[in-house]
């Protein structure tokens, strides 16, 4: 329980303002566990920020993923999706993008978060046309709308990456 409230609150601080921008005694006044407890949850910020992305990974593609299904599996659903997920409130783009812009550079547990998030979503896109090389393009195509969208705080941006990925599918 503890635990679950320390990823809510990192989770919501970090999406809504940044990693570096916020510190772990924010992050136990949010939750609402002693400092103390939250260390013994996790010995380090680094350790919170890697459990943190471990669990929207999976939050995150199981979503899209059942989505997807539930859409008859074709990829013009992964840019519905995406479009319903660049249209809520708060919308800052990508958490793996803005974690490894943060902290890639000097924190390989969290590049390895980020690499292994963007590999399962290639191969999610790869199940759904059976291409390595059309699975490459849409990854960029996804990856592209979701930048251009936070950039630009409009959702419609991912009409044409949809219109790109279904040219490429079908062609």
């Amino acid at each position: 329980m503890q635990e679950t409230a320390v990823l809510d609150a990192a989770e919501h601080l970090f999406y809504d303002r940044g990693i570096q921008a916020v510190g772990m005694d924010e992050i136990r006044t949010t939750s609402g566990v002693s400092l103390k407890r939250l260390y013994q949850l996790f010995p380090s910020k680094e350790a919170l920020v890697v459990r943190y992305l471990e669990r929207r990974d999976k939050r995150w593609r199981d979503s899209l993923m059942a989505y997807v299904l539930r859409e008859g599996g074709e990829v013009g659903a992964v840019f519905d999706w995406l479009y319903q997920w660049f249209s809520e409130p708060g919308y800052r783009g990508c958490a793996f993008i803005n974690s490894f812009g943060e902290l890639g550079a000097t924190s390989p547990a969290v590049t390895a978060v980020v690499r292994h998030h963007k590999d399962e979503l290639w191969g999610h896109l790869r199940e759904l046309v059976d291409d390595d090389a059309k699975a490459d393009r849409l990854l960029l195509l996804v990856e592209g709308a979701i930048v251009v969208a936070a950039i630009r705080q409009d959702p419609d941006v991912v009409r044409q990456a949809k219109a790109a990925a279904e040219a490429l599918v079908s062609g």
